[in-house]
């Protein structure tokens, strides 16, 4: 159990993927405990959790996954029984208290600093929070490019991208199945159609026209847009409005 916990932000934390892999439980368990304590701890969630995504190492895909500082671990282990369970608790506290004393040893006494040094460390304070700045801009101009850019030619890649950025910048992931569910009422009510209806009709002309129930079955509301110029057109004018709304470029750093 190498690196059980890691100095990120200048603080100790651990990982869900960490927990899950210690603790020989499924990931996605653990992201649906923390979840489920969020409503409990809202005010102080963010001081305890940190959502973050990874890339599988397999499909390369990304997928979301927590980090977490010690009162966070020690809120979420407490759901965690057996012997097992004692030890790995313990070893995750030995941990956490280890380098946490090693990072307050690495910290340098500023005061101590001849009136030189004491002036470069000011010069270099002052040039890593302008770098940060600009990384906000960086990062706020590449969202509102991908906002601006999305048209029909890769509209589904990007629109969905876009969405899960809305979804996080409306608490995280679990949001995605909420905001993509908005936008395509808000598709209908401008369009004045219904795409459950239309999703309904294209499966059965799919099944009609020989396609594989597999197939059928993984048909969606946006293969329905694909169909129709005009709707699409529509939901990309919505999606880049709730993106507005929603100041995607906002959500992070």
């Amino acid at each position: 159990m190498n690196d059980l916990v890691i100095m990120k932000d200048q603080q100790a934390v651990t990982s869900s993927l960490q927990v899950a892999e210690t603790f020989n439980k499924n990931h996605r368990d653990v992201l649906k405990a923390i979840d489920e304590m969020r409503p409990g701890v809202a005010q102080n969630f963010a001081d305890l959790f940190s959502e973050d995504t990874y890339t599988h190492p397999q499909n390369k895909q990304q997928y979301r996954m927590y980090y977490m500082n010690r009162d966070g671990f020690t809120l979420l282990a407490m759901g965690f029984t057996g012997n097992d369970a004692m030890k790995f608790k313990l070893q995750y506290i030995n941990a956490f208290n280890k380098l946490e004393e090693e990072h307050k040893k690495n910290q340098i006494d500023v005061n101590k600093l001849s009136p030189e040094l004491k002036m470069f460390n000011q010069i270099f304070q002052t040039v890593a929070a302008n770098e940060l700045e600009n990384k906000k801009l960086n990062h706020k101009v590449d969202n509102i490019a991908e906002i601006v850019s999305l048209n029909t030619t890769d509209w589904r890649k990007t629109s969905q991208s876009i969405i899960r950025k809305i979804a996080l910048a409306q608490g995280g992931y679990g949001a995605y199945k909420e905001v993509a569910s908005d936008a395509y009422a808000e598709t209908d009510r401008r369009a004045g159609a219904n795409l459950k209806i239309r999703l309904t009709n294209l499966k059965k002309n799919r099944l009609a026209n020989g396609m594989s129930r597999s197939k059928v079955d993984k048909t969606n509301r946006l293969d329905v847009i694909d169909g129709d110029k005009r709707l699409k057109e529509i939901y990309m004018s919505v999606v880049k409005d709730f993106a507005i709304k929603n100041k995607v470029w906002e959500n992070e750093y």
